[in-house]
């Protein structure tokens, strides 16, 4: 959350005047958010997890962002005159399908890994054992998420060859709650359809796993038959 909070921050600039920030490490999706699992909870309102984000960069990224956080605040304070305009309806779709794109490969990624290697496990690991189907999913929801780890940054690539800039707002927008209303949409709805495309292996999985799985658990029957 801290580094998204930045990342944020210094890249919604007005038009004319936005400075394209480089992606922080670990930074995921753009703006969109990330796997909700590698960001930290803490927010970034004390000196001391400020110095902790500070300390990850390396120098030119302590660079970078310090120049684009004094451009950040110098235009918001040439804004605070100005009467502040809300978000047009077309900014809202585009916030809220900027936000939705990543989070349909997170949402698919997750649950296609979680449904494959629960029931590999269920059908290996949980046969040897005698786990429950429970205890498999939740070993295949442990595989998702360390895959996770790893395939947020190509997630978050690939989303970015699409093409989509950070929206066009004003710092002044950028706080609004319009704003922040259509990002959380966009992510909710992103990762609800990418959950959803991800129960793709279900079609794969027939009564034949239930077979191998019955005929492993007691060979006996079929030496007797």
């Amino acid at each position: 959350m801290l580094k998204l909070c930045l990342h944020r921050a210094v890249q919604k600039l007005p038009s004319g005047l936005r400075v394209t920030a480089p992606r922080l490490p670990g930074t995921p999706c753009c703006l969109m958010g990330t796997h909700g699992r590698n960001e930290p909870r803490e927010p970034l309102n004390s000196p001391k997890r400020a110095k902790e984000f500070i300390y990850r960069l390396q120098p030119n990224e302590r660079t970078c962002l310090l120049k684009e956080l004094q451009s950040f605040e110098s235009i918001a304070i040439a804004q605070e005159t100005l009467e502040p305009s809300s978000p047009t309806a077309a900014q809202i779709r585009y916030i809220l399908f900027h936000n939705a794109i990543p989070f349909i490969g997170f949402g698919f990624l997750d649950n296609a890994i979680m449904i494959a290697a629960g029931t590999q496990i269920e059908l290996s690991i949980g046969v040897t054992l005698g786990i429950s189907t429970m205890a498999a999913a939740a070993l295949g929801n442990l595989v998702s998420d360390l895959a996770g780890l790893g395939l947020a940054g190509y997630v978050e690539a690939l989303a970015s060859k699409l093409g989509m800039q950070g929206p066009d707002l004003t710092p002044k927008q950028a706080d609004m709650w319009q704003t922040r209303v259509s990002s959380h949409m966009g992510k909710a709805i992103g990762v609800s359809i990418g959950c959803i495309l991800g129960m793709f292996p279900l079609f794969f999985l027939s009564d034949d796993d239930d077979k191998e799985k019955e005929n492993k658990a007691d060979p006996s029957e079929d030496t007797a038959s």
